[in-house]
């Protein structure tokens, strides 16, 4: 049997709603508060998060699920929308200030977002969108009245949770505020879906949240496979001509850190590493460069240059190459050219940044915290490392300078692990997602 009524002799016939064979939806109001998809990741809020709403929207549209993506303007001069693919509308909504407004500030403007959007909503039909798919906490209130309003099913991801970043801060961070628990509680009882980057995300949403575990669902996020990818050459070869573009010494140790700079990232224990290597290996100066590509962000925003100071007290100034953020194009030259990508984050629901660096053929050495024990292959595509201390990290980082050839080793097995992150296998999975929530809908009804 199919959706279609049956006619039957000339009784127009409707399937009862158990019958019906679910469907996917037609057309999805995706919501990003606090940052815009158009947004250069590695700025300011924009970082893994947005990457990921880009590729899955243009993934949704490309199997028939056209996507609008509502977000806060940011300057008087962007036009009410913007179209960011066939399928894919980007749909800037006025709510407060247009420059200057901290992250921190956006809370006192969720009602005038959420009238923003209900405004766009006002000129359609019913049911001209059948889910909404909210990003991030201050997303999710939105989501949680518009739905209401709309009568469709809300699928929320958290990204991250308040009480995960709060139970693993670094050294004088500043803790995520009571309100934000708060407005996540809500939004976890809310929502008809949780999307959850890793069954250990999974597993904190109903720790920490009181999730009901029917509603939770794990979709690993994806990698843009095609921009993302070892050179046609081979990994070796093309690391010598991706540290030619750059301008960096071929036959260096090139440790990376690429992403937002902020104590949740621990830029510092990269540094802090380095400098105890060289104390170890006086020698190693020679032949090591130390790029860190992103911009300050969040509580880092308010000590803009300390990293760079850090680098000053430290004397290894002169080894290290601070980079503004780039584009994606650019990025993945950056994770070419690297020896190894260094993410020694205090908290990480997936490590999106992990994946990318060895979809290009780049081993990583990450904190064992989070998604990153699922993005990494411990001892085959990089190396995890239990904590923060520095010396634990100059040890791991010693093993590539010991080891010429290890980096291109680890370098094949992690360009076959990130081949399994495809935006093609998450959006058809988040595709699933959506469908079970509107199927649950109908027979609540």
């Amino acid at each position: 049997m199919t959706r279609r009524a049956l006619l039957h002799g000339g009784t127009l016939l409707v399937p009862p709603p158990q019958l019906r064979l679910p469907r996917r939806p037609r057309r999805v109001a995706m919501l990003s508060v606090h940052t815009s998809p158009l947004h250069q990741p590695g700025t300011g809020d924009a970082g893994g998060m947005n990457v990921y709403i880009v590729e899955l929207a243009r993934r949704l549209a490309a199997i028939g699920i056209e996507v609008e993506i509502f977000t806060r303007a940011t300057s008087a001069a962007l036009p009410p929308s913007v179209e960011l693919a066939p399928g894919v509308l980007v749909r800037h909504v006025a709510a407060g200030p247009y420059e200057g407004m901290a992250k921190e500030d956006l809370p006192a403007q969720l009602c005038a977002f959420t009238h923003g959007v209900t405004q766009a909503w006002a000129g359609r039909h019913p049911g001209h969108y059948d889910l909404v798919h909210s990003h991030y906490w201050l997303s999710g209130q939105v989501g949680r009245l518009t739905a209401e309003r709309w009568g469709v099913p809300l699928v929320h991801a958290m990204h991250t949770m308040a009480k995960v970043k709060n139970a693993s801060l670094a050294e004088g961070d500043t803790p995520e505020p009571a309100h934000r628990v708060l407005g996540e509680t809500q939004v976890a009882r809310a929502a008809d879906r949780l999307i959850a980057n890793t069954e250990k995300e999974a597993q904190e949403l109903l720790r920490h949240y009181d999730a009901d575990t029917d509603r939770v669902s794990v979709v690993h996020p994806g990698v843009n496979l095609e921009r993302f990818r070892p050179d046609a050459s081979g990994i070796e070869a093309g690391r010598a001509a991706a540290r030619t573009r750059l301008g960096l010494p071929q036959h260096a140790l090139i440790p990376l850190f690429a992403g937002r700079i902020q104590p949740l990232k621990a830029p510092d224990v990269l540094l802090r590493a380095v400098a105890r290597l060289l104390e170890e290996r006086p020698q190693l100066r020679e032949r090591i460069v130390v790029p860190v590509v992103g911009g300050p962000s969040g509580t880092g925003l308010a000590r803009p240059e300390g990293l760079q100071k850090l680098a000053a007290c430290l004397g290894i100034s002169d080894v290290v190459l601070f980079r503004p953020p780039v584009g994606q194009d650019r990025l993945a030259d950056w994770y070419r050219a690297a020896s190894v990508l260094v993410m020694p984050s205090h908290s990480e629901s997936f490590g999106l940044v992990a994946v990318e660096a060895q979809a290009c053929g780049t081993p990583v050495i990450a904190a064992e915290v989070g998604g990153l024990p699922v993005a990494v292959q411990d001892g085959v595509s990089g190396v995890l490392v239990p904590g923060h201390d520095p010396v634990d990290y100059a040890r791991a980082l010693l093993r590539f300078a010991d080891d010429p050839t290890l980096s291109a080793r680890m370098g094949e097995a992690a360009a076959r692990h990130a081949r399994s992150f495809g935006w093609d296998t998450a959006a058809a999975a988040t595709a699933d997602v959506y469908t079970a929530a509107m199927r649950e809908s109908r027979q609540a009804c």
